[in-house]
């Protein structure tokens, strides 16, 4: 067992003890599909000015739900935009010394920062306690909705600063924010360019198959139709033919597996990192590298 995946295996050992009877989908694995969460979603946006938190009420199937994004930066219209999407459990708005953020590993904490527009979503359930978290996803709609919520207030800053960006405006996210970043892209293909970090569209594996799958209720195993159906996206995404979307994913990640997620994205090339999920969430150079790259071809 190499490095990399010894501590994917040892997150998920002492995250399975903190969250007990917390387990992904433990009350319920019935849910409406994502498509039905989307397409019902009603979002009330606060009037955009200038940079800050702006919280959202997002209808859904599954209540009213919590989204937010902040605009971090703003050098100018004539500069491009990255909308960016946290992983799983993360806090993307908290800026202290051991806060959980990824978006501020990548853009914020470097000598040079990049010279692009940068806003942070916030999915539903996440700004409260971890354990508020692991209580919303013990239902299965209530994790559908939350990643088709995230979604759909993607679609609206897309919509809403292409028409005043003068450049380009791309969507990326790492982990949980990947599934949003190529969920968006099945169902509105929006953006101009798409940049999923660890992440898929065969979301069903990461529960039913993968490491990851110790947080999920045994029921999810012996019926993983009923996951499956809901979550998984994957031939959606293909039917995609625009050539925008640049995908990294790390060799040895035990919850997003490179084997089963490189098939999502047919014969595009995608960047590899030789990192597992933790130590390639944690390797910010690289992740940043990738996104800069792809935001100057």
């Amino acid at each position: 067992m190499n490095k990399h995946v010894f501590w994917d295996n040892f997150t998920i050992t002492m995250a399975k003890l903190f969250i007990g009877k917390n387990k992904f989908f433990s009350e319920s694995i019935e849910s409406p599909s994502l498509k039905e969460h989307i397409d019902t979603i009603e979002l009330d946006v606060p009037e955009i000015n200038g940079t800050g938190i702006y919280e959202v009420k997002a209808r859904t199937l599954a209540g009213e739900l919590d989204p937010a994004f902040k605009i971090v930066r703003w050098i100018g219209d004539e500069h491009p935009l990255i909308i960016f999407h946290h992983g799983s459990n993360e806090r993307p708005f908290q800026s202290g010394r051991f806060a959980k953020n990824a978006f501020n590993r990548i853009f914020l904490h470097t000598k040079h920062a990049p010279d692009v527009n940068l806003i942070a979503l916030r999915a539903p359930f996440h700004n409260g306690s971890t354990l508020h978290y692991q209580r919303s996803v013990t239902k299965l709609s209530n994790f559908a909705a939350m990643l088709s919520a995230s979604v759909s207030v993607a679609e609206y800053l897309i919509r809403y600063f292409k028409q005043r960006v003068n450049g380009t405006v791309a969507l990326a996210g790492i982990s949980l924010g990947g599934w949003v970043t190529n969920l968006h892209r099945a169902y509105f293909n929006t953006a101009d360019v798409y940049i999923p970090i660890m992440a898929g569209a065969d979301v069903g594996d990461v529960f039913i198959r993968s490491v990851y799958g110790r947080l999920a209720d045994r029921r999810v195993r012996e019926q993983p139709d009923s996951v499956n159906k809901t979550l998984n996206f994957a031939e959606e995404f293909k039917q995609v033919r625009d050539d925008n979307v640049y995908p990294l994913l790390a060799r040895y990640d035990q919850y997003i597996r490179y084997d089963v997620q490189k098939s999502c994205f047919g014969n595009r090339d995608i960047a590899v990192i030789e990192n597992g999920h933790i130590t390639g969430a944690l390797n910010s150079d690289a992740l940043r590298e990738h996104i800069m790259k792809v935001m100057k071809t």
